[in-house]
């Protein structure tokens, strides 16, 4: 199944955030989520990994930059959404969640 790149801010519904991972120092993965206005429940985890970097100053060190997962939606869609670790700019200090891509073949996403 084909993918469509959004690359879009999303919003967690508050509260939502599963605590467990939270404990762990990990970003806790939201019961469902805010885009383009619409909500959206999540079902099910398809699939969850970490993508790590190199230090931005120089160093030899690695650090965990985000947190991904493939999801299924209550209305059938999967997506893959991710966590920020750093923000990607003072601007945008509160905008960590971010929706990446959107199972090709859907046709509401207005």
């Amino acid at each position: 199944m084909a993918e469509r790149l959004i690359s879009e801010p999303i919003t967690p519904f508050e509260g939502s955030s599963d605590t467990a991972a939270m404990t762990r120092g990990e970003p806790g993965l939201p019961s469902g989520f805010v885009w383009r206005d619409k909500r959206y429940e999540v079902t099910g985890v398809i699939e969850a990994w970490k993508e790590s970097g190199a230090c931005r100053s120089g160093g030899g060190e690695q650090y965990l930059r985000k947190h991904w997962w493939k999801i299924r939606t209550g209305n059938g869609l999967e997506m893959t959404i991710y966590f920020e670790r750093q923000p990607r700019s003072k601007r945008q200090s509160k905008t960590r969640w971010w929706l990446y891509t959107v199972a090709e073949g859907v046709t509401d996403l207005r």
